[in-house]
């Protein structure tokens, strides 16, 4: 990665997701990273994990991987080995979960429920220097927090498929209209297009109103 996207993962906020080209998370009866993972991208990935991130997942997010890590944790689980380094890997790392209708002790190891506003306790944790954050798919918490503009980076790696007819959770729907300085971009085993801006927040179309961005929103 270059010197700025270092720097980034030192400190702040970064929303962080993967996304087919016509910008879906997901699609239906398709293998984990739609069957695209190659060794550059696994490998870092594995340098990733090793950041000191603090990972920020809603409800929906924290049932599914919790779930996910759990199987992928037994024998005979299914997954491929490398989906399944990268499930049981996540036990091992701090995450915050906002919910309102989880219970605490929550079972995933690692795990800290907070029932408050996600929005107010966020800005919470970037004042007081929790270390660097890093969202955990939660698409709905991604909106919400670049809305309120404390993302410090939006980073994307785009995956070379189309899933027009397949695809699930529409990442941008909901979104502001978002204005994105590049800062970073690299390209994994040929095919997979990591991106990475500094996103200010648009009260309308561009010279109609202020940006909002982290630098001066906290």
């Amino acid at each position: 990665m270059g010197e700025a996207t270092a720097k980034a993962s030192s400190a702040g906020l970064m929303v962080d997701l993967i996304v087919s080209l016509d910008g879906y998370a997901s699609a239906e009866g398709w293998p984990g990273w739609w069957g695209l993972e190659g060794p550059e991208y696994l490998a870092w990935l594995e340098q990733e994990g090793e950041k000191g991130y603090t990972f920020l997942l809603g409800a929906n997010t924290y049932r599914l991987m919790s779930s996910m890590s759990q199987e992928a944790a037994a024998e005979g689980s299914g997954f491929s080995e490398d989906e399944g380094a990268s499930l049981t890997g996540l036990a091992a790392v701090p995450k915050v979960v906002f919910s309102s209708t989880l219970q605490a002790p929550l079972t995933w190891p690692n795990s800290e429920l907070v029932t408050g506003d996600a929005v107010e306790a966020v800005r919470k944790m970037k004042r007081t220097g929790t270390g660097p954050l890093s969202t955990l798919g939660s698409l709905s918490l991604c909106r919400s927090l670049l809305t309120a503009g404390l993302v410090d980076r939006f980073r994307l790696v785009v995956f070379p498929v189309i899933t027009g007819r397949t695809g699930r959770e529409r990442i941008y729907d909901g979104y502001p209209d978002v204005a994105l300085e590049m800062v970073d971009s690299r390209t994994f085993d040929g095919r997979l297009q990591l991106l990475e801006y500094v996103p200010s927040v648009l009260s309308g179309p561009p010279g109609s109103g202020p940006r909002t961005n982290s630098h001066n929103s906290d």
